[in-house]
């Protein structure tokens, strides 16, 4: 935690601490790391540092917003699920099998080439010209967020087959209470704990989807960073000639630490959560 609260405090005070516009142009192409430039510049003379936290603020935005999306579709349609049962539970789980089957990245770049430019029209007919620039990115959020859910969904169901016979919900029954307030009251609160332990988990898993795009080219743009198209620019200058690595080791490493800080504490959530480490 201390070290994601750190990464969060640089993706959001970096501008104002390093004094670097991540586009602003210059003559110092390809610098390596100096007193003035800790990370470099890149091909355009662009501080790689400020780059590096520019792409932090939206790979991070993305992973944090994508997992969002999953955790509330995919908690809905798991206690759905699983409360009901029968034919209905045999159906869910048929259409989420389906979805499975799905290949995912390839359904996010359909997605994206399809939809990316009626977003754009529809920004610029309701007035928002400003949020063209960032509809790549909105795209991109939801589209993880609605395949990310299917484990999610899955866990949940689970954990509610398992607790809607217990005692204390069919004391619920007993008092006559309705289906939605057994759902909310009583299963909710008692699987709360996994499912936030997988939405950490879950966050590192759309990092990763959407630096993959951008490292294809078919996620965030240019002159936007995020680490993926960082990785993708560093790759491009590694060669035997010349070889230009403060551009792909810093975006690889800050984004190796994020992962791992990232699954460190789902790890240490789920010991902290779990009833039976307490015995």
């Amino acid at each position: 935690m201390s070290v994601l609260a750190v990464i969060v405090f640089l993706t959001i005070f970096g501008p104002w601490l390093f004094h670097y516009d991540p586009e602003s142009l210059s003559k110092l192409q390809f610098a390596p790391p100096s007193a003035a430039h800790p990370f470099g510049t890149d091909v355009n003379g662009r501080d790689e540092l400020s780059r590096v936290l520019q792409g932090a603020r939206i790979s991070l935005f993305v992973g944090a917003a994508g997992a969002l999306i999953s955790f509330f579709v995919g908690t809905t349609y798991g206690l759905i699920s699983g409360y009901f049962g029968g034919k209905v539970d045999a159906v869910m789980m048929r259409f989420l099998e389906i979805l499975y089957s799905v290949p995912r990245l390839i359904l996010i770049i359909i997605v994206s080439f399809i939809f990316d430019p009626l977003l754009k029209d529809w920004l610029q007919d309701i007035g928002l010209n400003a949020w063209v620039g960032y509809s790549k990115i909105i795209i991109l959020i939801v589209s993880l967020g609605l395949i990310e859910w299917l484990t999610m969904a899955r866990i949940v169901r689970g954990q509610v087959l398992s607790l809607k016979n217990q005692q204390f919900i069919l004391a619920a029954r007993s008092l006559g209470q309705s289906h939605t307030r057994i759902i909310v009251r009583h299963l909710l609160p008692n699987i709360f704990g996994i499912v936030i332990i997988y939405l950490t988990l879950t966050i590192p898993a759309v990092i990763l989807d959407e630096s993959f795009l951008s490292f294809l080219g078919l996620g965030i743009q240019a002159p936007q960073a995020s680490w993926g198209n960082l990785l993708s620019d560093g790759a491009q200058v590694i060669n035997p000639v010349k070889s230009y690595w403060w551009l792909l080791l810093f975006p690889a490493l800050a984004m190796s630490i994020t992962l791992l800080a990232l699954n460190f504490l789902g790890d240490a959530l789920r010991d902290a959560l779990d009833p039976r480490a307490k015995r």
